[in-house]
């Protein structure tokens, strides 16, 4: 048995069964089921998927700090393939931390390496699914931060477990995607396991977990991104740390190791002049639709919204209800059609009166910013009259798109009620420059902010296998390099436009997208929501709150003002979406609209928090670091919901967030969606936080 130990976690690895055999994290046991020890993945010329896993290798050498598996031909029938594949497995320590690092040894130019998961490890099912009483949660940069407790009650929604593949889907669990950072932890009551990529090139990963056994198996799968007939041999080790069991003792681990391994051209915000000057303002977004009612509507001109002047009179008196600096977030504007990228320019009616009513916006001090679609090429528009089959063809675009292991190009599977068509592979020359060509004229129209990725979660590409692109056979290192010389090359073209995605921006991406649609109300469908990306990256970068999208809780709950209060704790500027009429609606993408919050008192509490945010809270919230607020008793609700098999969320009435500045002063926020004023109780002190308002308490942490 080769066994290792550091503080608080000891280790012990069963070579010749290929598998962890135990783990044991504040004096308990652990291990649940037997997983092997890796499994990886190799590709043949022809895309064929090849797995083999630890358990799959005839032969294991053991050396002082790990073992080499070798004659994995022995299942595998590849005439002439002896000798030219084995694994090094290395297991150290340094200080508390156990480092693992892998070499896939490949001789054999017939394959390449696609993809490692490692180490693999099966801990006891999550706490809700326990019978034991030995689960716990992990917690997962998915979005903005989810910890999951129920991993049943996560796979009856769209959101499971899913095993990434080409045609990619937005909702995968990958980085730099949908997932922000490159670790996750396993957490219990007493103790976690964290466990952390320490990958500085920031290399696509899957990072997730799935029911396995009579367990959970943590994934920390890495994309090799080799050439064929290479080895796929890290430069970084994968890290596991014994920590405390609250999710911000492992966030806390991962920021020290970001701060000290920040991507190129990463500031903070309070250092960097680049940033505009509305940006510490925390202008409230207000996003409407100039055309349909929702993404699948009609796309009929909406008189309130459209020409675009009609929209100043609405507009103003949001402004003067809640105190607001505002940027206008424009949905439906796009010439073409919407949601059918890239071509988006002219707006729709021409520019004229678009001009008009940004000149407006500017005179009065607010700010006019576009939903852009990202790097889908559309081929017809399901919503209005557009087609770009012919260039397509005429143009021999096939080329520049994302292709699959065996070269065929297929119909993209994003936003397929929208729009048919495929996926542009910006790390080819023309879909770089068919991307750029279609959106270089919104740069240069005078518009404050484009989320020019929207799809695009986090600001990262799709999966492409092209040989024609100059890439990388498979998905690698040199997705992220692309997506950074991109976004870079748009920055410059864009002056002072500042540029987003949907979702938060992944950590590669930070210094390029400063402003983005952070929509953690969809981590509802996982587990409970968690400000993870806050905490981590706050002084860097802030966002909003988002279009709401998806928001799993019943319509007929009353729930913005909750959503408004956790975004505005978390250190996001706010955002309300406006109906086609006007009103202000829960979330985008709503059907029904028989039923909508209480606008007067959702622009009471915006008003509120805004002279808050102004007043009291600026130097905490513009730009201070979180830190882990004093444990809180307060009230509780009950809201229903949708989409999701829990009937109920109960949740605290009361939202909080603890803050550091730069000069040292910690202050604890309390954030009161309620329309009256609520108790809670903090290290024995008794904190009356106003109705529909908010209030700090200096505590000393």
């Amino acid at each position: 048995m080769f066994e290792i130990k550091t503080e608080g976690l000891e280790l012990g690895i069963d070579f010749t069964k290929r598998e962890i055999a135990s783990l044991v994290i504040g004096g308990k046991e652990r291990v649940c089921g037997r997983v092997p020890l890796f499994r990886f993945r190799l590709r043949d010329r022809i895309g064929e998927a090849h797995d083999f896993t630890a358990y799959d290798a005839g032969t294991v050498v053991e050396s002082d700090d790990g073992a080499v598996f070798s004659d994995f031909d022995l299942l595998f029938d590849f005439p002439g393939f002896n000798n030219k594949l084995s694994v090094t497995v290395k297991v150290t320590s340094d200080g508390g931390q156990i480092l693992w690092n892998i070499a896939i040894n490949l001789r054999d130019d017939r394959f390449f390496v696609d993809r490692c998961d490692f180490p693999l490890i099966n801990l006891p099912q999550l706490s809700a699914n326990n019978t034991n009483g030995d689960g716990g949660a992990v917690l997962l940069p998915y979005n903005e931060g989810v910890l999951v407790d129920d991993a049943a009650a996560r796979e009856a929604t769209d959101f499971g477990y899913w095993e990434p593949e080409y045609p990619s889907l937005g909702c995968y669990s990958i980085f730099p995607n949908m997932v922000s950072s490159q670790f996750l932890a396993y957490l219990w009551e007493d103790s976690g396991l964290y466990e952390c990529a320490c990958d500085t090139a920031r290399a696509p990963k899957q990072i997730d977990f799935y029911r396995e056994n009579e367990g959970v198996t943590l994934v920390m799968r890495l994309f090799a991104g080799t050439e064929f007939g290479e080895p796929f041999a890290p430069t970084y080790p994968v890290v596991w740390k014994a920590v405390a069991g609250s999710w911000e003792s492992a966030a806390s681990e991962y920021r020290e190791w970001f701060e000290r391994n920040l991507p190129a051209g990463v500031k903070k915000i309070c250092e960097n002049a680049k940033l505009p000057s509305w940006y510490k303002e925390s202008p409230l977004v207000v996003s409407y639709p100039v055309r349909g009612r929702h993404d699948t509507d009609e796309m009929n001109e909406n008189p309130l919204f459209y020409p675009y002047t009609n929209a100043l009179p609405v507009l103003e008196s949001i402004e003067k209800a809640t105190g607001a600096k505002l940027l206008v977030l424009l949905m439906h504007w796009e010439g073409t059609a919407p949601w059918a990228p890239p071509y988006v320019w002219p707006p729709y009616g021409g520019v004229e009166n678009f001009k008009k009513f940004a000149e407006e916006l500017h005179r009065r001090g607010d700010l006019l910013g576009v939903y852009c679609s990202g790097f889908g090429y559309t081929l017809k528009s399901n919503l209005w009259d557009y087609s770009c089959e012919e260039d397509y063809k005429n143009e021999g675009l096939e080329d520049a798109m994302c292709a699959g292991p065996d070269g065929e190009v297929k119909i993209s599977r994003i936003c397929r009620d929208q729009r048919s068509g495929y996926d542009t592979c910006p790390a080819s020359e023309k879909g770089r420059e068919l991307l750029t060509e279609a959106y270089v004229p919104v740069f240069e129209s005078g518009v404050d902010y484009a989320q020019i990725l929207d799809q695009n979660h986090g600001g990262g590409q799709y999966f492409c296998y092209s040989r024609n692109h100059g890439h990388g056979p498979g998905p690698g290192a040199w997705m992220t390099e692309n997506m950074d010389r991109l976004q870079k090359d748009w920055r410059g073209k864009a002056g002072n436009m500042i540029l987003g995605c949907e979702s938060a921006a992944a950590e590669p991406f930070i210094g390029n997208l400063a402003f983005n649609d952070n929509r953690f109300e969809l981590n509802y469908f996982f587990g409970r929501p968690v400000p993870l990306y806050s905490f981590i990256y706050h002084e860097y970068i802030r966002n909003f709150m988002g279009n709401q999208c998806c928001n799993p809780f019943k319509d007929s709950d009353d729930t913005l003002r909750y959503r408004i209060g956790y975004s505005f704790a978390a250190g996001d500027a706010l955002t309300l979406i406006l109906s086609y009429d006007g009103r202000i609606s829960s979330a985008w993408g709503l059907r029904d609209f028989s039923v909508f919050p209480d606008g007067e008192k959702a622009l009471r509490f915006v008003r509120n928090l805004t002279a808050f945010y102004k007043d009291v809270a600026f130097d905490f919230l513009s730009c201070g670091r979180m830190a882990k607020p004093k444990k809180m008793t307060c009230g509780k609700v009950v809201f229903g919901t949708k989409f999701i098999p829990r009937e109920f969320h109960v949740l605290p009435s009361i939202h909080t967030s603890a803050w550091e500045t730069k000069d040292g002063r910690v202050a604890q926020l309390f954030v009161n969606p309620q329309d009256t004023d609520e108790k809670v109780e903090v290290e024995g002190e008794a904190v009356t936080v106003p109705a529909l308002g908010a209030c700090v308490r200096y505590f000393n942490f």
